[in-house]
């Protein structure tokens, strides 16, 4: 592998996330004004095993910016896994002179990165782009927060008719093993209620929160839960929500990928292309294995290694914001 890098690969893996292209964006024409070639690579890791590769001009990457999804598609592969797959994929990669690549996705993505580069010498720079927010090394990721005004927009719009009608709604929002967005846009949304999967929650506690409101005259509500709640998900708490409010309306509404589409918002444009710029400078002053990040107001970076082995969790303090503020 050569010292100094002189073509630079770029994709998307894993789950889409709002401002992947203005990430990609950023890579492209901050390497090409640099004096790089840069090629990206279609559907991920699967692309540079069949060799969907091309190279990436200025003009290819104009009129993405506010753009969701990922103009470079993704996927997830399961031949990357194999050593037989990753063998193929640096066939590709030395088939174009890449000796860089910018991964642009979650720990999955890293993970699958880092093996990569661990076989076969090729230089790695991470670009966190996750709405889930829950990677070490950066207070946020790209997409972040997009989904939390998406998921926002549409519980101002439940609250609205959870009013109208005296209606209990019970919100889901994505979060398998995360509860950033339930939490914040749960916070923003005025809910009365908010189930993470970080959190043992008392869930017999919130019920009884919910009798003494009711009690006080409240005759709506919003409970929030991520799906990867102890609860079982929003339908099952709806079911032991209604043995105790027999005579409620209560509504169910399951918000899934809505909150993964959708223009990116300033704050994601701003962050990926912030990002994006540095993943390039990382290479060009002959760093490697590595994630950028922004932490408590710096760009700064974190090893792969350390990016894949930790999580961070929500402040458990917010949860008690948002009991104080819901009473």
């Amino acid at each position: 592998m050569r010292d100094k890098v002189t073509t630079i690969g770029v994709l998307t893996s894993g789950g889409d996330a709002p401002g992947m292209n203005a990430a990609i964006r950023a890579v492209v024409r901050s390497a090409i004004n640099q004096g790089l070639r840069v090629f990206g690579s279609h559907r991920g890791y699967q692309g540079l095993i069949e060799g969907e590769i091309s190279e990436l001009r200025t003009e290819d990457v104009g009129g993405i910016l506010n753009r969701g999804g990922t103009f470079l598609k993704s996927a997830r592969s399961e031949a990357f896994r194999t050593s037989e797959g990753r063998q193929q994929a640096f066939e590709h990669v030395q088939s174009v002179g890449m000796d860089a690549l910018v991964v642009i996705g979650g720990d999955g993505t890293f993970a699958g990165a880092r093996i990569f580069s661990e076989e076969h010498g090729i230089k790695i720079i991470g670009i966190l782009g996750t709405i889930d927010n829950d990677l070490y090394g950066t207070d946020w990721t790209i997409g972040f927060d997009t989904a939390v005004n998406t998921a926002l927009d549409a519980m101002d719009k439940i609250k609205d008719t959870a009013d109208a009608h005296d209606r209990l709604f019970i919100v889901e929002v994505m979060g398998r093993d995360a509860g950033f967005i339930a939490l914040r846009s749960g916070i923003c949304a005025g809910a009365e209620g908010i189930l993470i999967p970080e959190s043992t929650s008392d869930h017999d506690h919130l019920l009884s929160e919910l009798i003494e409101l009711f009690k006080k005259g409240r005759r709506s509500a919003l409970i929030v839960v991520a799906e990867g709640d102890q609860s079982g998900g929003a339908l099952q708490f709806s079911n032991t929500v209604k043995q105790h409010f027999p005579h409620l309306d209560i509504r169910v509404a399951v918000l899934g990928h809505i909150k993964r589409g959708g223009k990116p918002s300033a704050m994601d444009r701003w962050l990926a292309s912030q990002l994006g710029v540095r993943a390039v400078e990382r290479f060009i002053q002959g760093h490697s294995g590595e994630m950028v990040g922004y932490l408590k107001g710096t760009w700064g970076q974190v090893s792969l290694d350390d990016a894949i082995k930790h999580h961070h969790a929500p402040h458990p303090g917010l949860l008690k914001l948002n009991e104080l503020l819901a009473r």
